[in-house]
């Protein structure tokens, strides 16, 4: 196991407090059944049905080969299945159920053999672990351990560069969470990373730091083209609806010279990224 996963099996037995949250305990509910074993020769063929299976839009037929697949050791079928049952997608949701498949990645996650064809799912399962501690599962042995989703989220921001890393971690900083001292001046070097990526909801919030000057130097005109962008990349009825106001109310105070900087700046920022 690699440093991390040591430091983090630590956590969760001494450190972080609480008693100790494995990816399994008990007898695996999840287990594929005996017909699935049967059928699929092997956990990478299981993987490929139930992803054609799933394509077709047949997600409730593709439980049981993810589940055989993940069983298997396949890191997309753990991460699918995860998304399935906190979506509620083919199956019923189950936010426990998703942060098992999640943990599984993370725990299994080894730095020193990593395959980087997986990088977006282990990025993505540190995300999603780090988002489930953070406020804990209602009607779970998970509390809620912010510190520990800080931790997850730092993971992820540090050594997969994972915009959605970095947007969560700099919410911690803007809301003075886990053990963080509130500072806009580190979230912002936190948003300004993902959003360069293309981030949409950090695109927006570094957009109105700058704009509003709050906690670190004001720049009216380059707030307004974060704003500017994030409100093109938004997508209607995805929760980014608040993009939208964020961009309208500031928009209201700005005046002429800052709409006319704004722009040049949003002819380089397009053209940097052409």
């Amino acid at each position: 196991m690699a440093a991390f996963g040591r430091i983090f099996l630590a956590c969760y037995l001494t450190a972080c407090g609480g008693a100790p949250v494995f990816a399994f305990d008990g007898p695996d509910k999840n287990a594929p059944s005996n017909q699935t074993l049967d059928i699929f020769k092997d956990p990478q063929q299981a993987l490929r049905a139930a992803l054609e299976s799933y394509r077709a839009g047949n997600p409730a037929s593709s439980v049981e080969a993810l589940k055989y697949a993940a069983a298997g050791g396949e890191a997309l079928a753990q991460w699918k299945l995860g998304k399935m049952y906190a979506d509620g997608d083919g199956v019923q949701r189950d936010d426990y159920k998703a942060y098992q498949y999640f943990l599984q990645i993370v725990d299994s996650y080894d730095e020193d053999n990593a395959n980087w064809r997986e990088k977006s799912v282990v990025a993505s399962a540190y995300v999603a672990v780090g988002v489930f501690e953070l406020k804990g599962i209602s009607g779970s042995r998970l509390k809620a351990d912010p510190e520990q989703a800080m931790r997850m989220f730092l993971y992820a921001a540090t050594n997969f560069s994972d915009s959605n890393a970095q947007y969560n971690l700099a919410r911690l900083y803007m809301d003075g969470a886990a053990g963080l001292a509130k500072d806009n001046r580190q979230a912002a070097r936190w948003l300004n990373l993902a959003a360069e990526k293309g981030h949409v909801e950090s695109q927006a919030l570094l957009g109105h730091l700058l704009f509003a000057g709050d906690g670190l130097p004001r720049q009216r005109a380059r707030g307004l083209m974060w704003l500017t962008l994030a409100r093109e990349g938004a997508s209607s009825g995805k929760g980014q609806e608040w993009v939208q106001t964020l961009y309208d109310q500031d928009l209201k105070t700005a005046n002429d010279n800052d709409r006319q900087i704004a722009l040049v700046y949003l002819e380089e920022h397009l053209k940097k990224h052409d």
